[in-house]
């Protein structure tokens, strides 16, 4: 059920969930200060309540409504990132619900930079917590389409377009002058070393709970088989016709050519990290609704610049077999 900017904040101030757009995916948001209408992006995603959800506010200056501490080196972060797909994890204050932090004592912030939903955010007066709009573990969504076909047409909807991003945040835990990568995302660990002046902690201890970290997760609903090699997918179609396949990086004409003597199905995304995290949620729908026996995926190059990629396809590969 797509709804405007209007309708959109009075939903939120009844305490209904709405589906809004961000650079990243589209969020089902509820008031950060209504339990119950927490509760309902629970039960709408089927996510369980170990799971902690990201707090959207309108500007860096809020930050301290929620966190107990605001480091110097979180600060510089935002800065630097915000708005944008960066999500800090730091100490949270006690009157931040327990089911936004998943009982942890730290709280997940971030400034989308999405236009729309900025304008949702300072208009309504809300801080927004915001998971993916869809089923726990399933694809995530990067338009309005997707909400609608994973959670029904009765879920209010936020159109804002296409994400520009088109994969979750990265995600960054920040205690005193110390930092931990919790989720890869487009902001890399590369660019946080810049800013930090330092690599991220390396400890054996209790890591800070985040979104995103099932090793199950982003996965469609068809068996998704991951492949290093051209030749490993070459052989795994010819025993397996009809298969759907999304190569991703450079491979030779003749190769792409020979996969589609095998199946019609056949997507090459380009050799650009950035233009990959782009549109890989939404090939992956695509592929998922062709309903073929299985999703054949060439990975990226094993490097720094792909790990934000990588990362969604092993979890979306966990169970396939190959």
């Amino acid at each position: 059920m797509q709804v405007n900017l209007t309708q959109a904040i009075h939903y939120l101030q009844q305490g209904e969930v709405v589906a809004i757009p961000t650079e990243t995916v589209y969020g089902l948001a509820a008031d950060v200060n209504n339990e119950a209408a927490l509760n309902k992006i629970f039960a709408v995603k089927q996510r369980p309540a170990n799971n902690p959800l990201i707090i959207h506010i309108a500007s860096m200056h809020q930050v301290t409504d929620y966190a107990a501490e605001f480091p110097p080196l979180a600060k510089k972060l935002a800065e630097t990132f915000w708005p944008g797909p960066l999500t800090l994890v730091l100490k949270s204050k006690p009157h931040v619900s327990a089911i936004v932090r998943a009982d942890a004592p730290t709280v997940a912030l971030r400034v989308p930079a999405h236009p729309l939903t900025l304008q949702l955010l300072t208009e309504s007066g809300l801080a927004l917590a915001a998971p993916s709009a869809n089923r726990y573990t399933q694809l995530s969504p990067t338009l309005a389409a997707h909400v609608e076909a994973s959670l029904g047409h009765d879920i209010p909807v936020l159109d804002g377009g296409a994400c520009q991003v088109g994969i979750e945040s990265t995600i960054v835990s920040v205690e005193g002058d110390h930092w931990q990568l919790l989720r890869h995302g487009m902001i890399s660990a590369a660019q946080i070393v810049a800013i930090a002046g330092k690599p991220a902690l390396v400890t054996t201890g209790e890591i800070p709970k985040a979104p995103g970290q099932h090793l199950l997760h982003y996965s469609p609903n068809t068996p998704t088989c991951l492949f290093q090699e051209t030749e490993a997918l070459m052989g795994y179609a010819k025993t397996h016709p009809d298969c759907a396949v999304l190569l991703i990086g450079d491979v030779s004409p003749s190769f792409v050519n020979g996969l589609k003597a095998l199946t019609s199905h056949c997507v090459q995304l380009a050799q650009s990290p950035i233009k990959v995290a782009e549109q890989l949620y939404k090939v992956l729908h695509q592929l998922d609704e062709l309903k073929a026996p299985a999703i054949l995926i060439l990975l990226p190059p094993s490097n720094p610049e792909w790990a934000a990629i990588l990362d969604r396809l092993t979890r979306a590969g966990y169970r396939a077999p190959v």
